[in-house]
């Protein structure tokens, strides 16, 4: 996929067209399209921060879209996680001095699933090295 299709696709899923990002970003008209053949330089980064996205998420280079994203290794770490958590439980867990029903397990394993998720995602943001987080973040909001 090019530069100019992952923003088009990224402009889409903002429900804006391509000439409304550049008339916000003060781009001169279909200077966004020409960077299929010229490097952006500068701009490019200025874009990247206006979609939250990394710049090497529009170059190409990767599948992220952000540096904190997780990998499929973070998936499978994240399940190993959960079930060292849900072993380590011993004896049975009861749920309001009752025993807890085979689906009481399964909402419990999916909230802590998502709870190891989460704080993953917060220790990538907040102990990634700005030298790996593929442009200048510092002024973004993180989704």
């Amino acid at each position: 996929m090019t530069i100019y299709q992952r923003i088009k696709e990224l402009a889409n899923e903002k429900n804006i067209s391509i000439r409304e990002l550049e008339k916000q970003l003060n781009f001169s008209n279909g200077a966004v399209n020409k960077w299929d053949t010229k490097a952006p330089s500068d701009k490019l980064e200025k874009v990247a921060n206006y979609f939250n996205v990394s710049t090497d998420y529009l170059l190409g280079r990767t599948e992220k879209k952000h540096y904190y994203d997780l990998t499929e290794k973070d998936e499978k770490d994240i399940g190993i996680q959960v079930d060292k958590i849900l072993n380590d439980m011993t004896g049975d867990v009861s749920f309001y001095g009752e025993p807890m029903t085979k689906e009481d397990k399964e909402k419990l394993r999916a909230s802590l699933e998502v709870a190891v998720r989460v704080s993953m995602i917060e220790a990538k943001k907040k102990f990634t090295p700005k030298k790996y987080r593929g442009g200048n973040h510092d002024n973004r909001k993180d989704n």
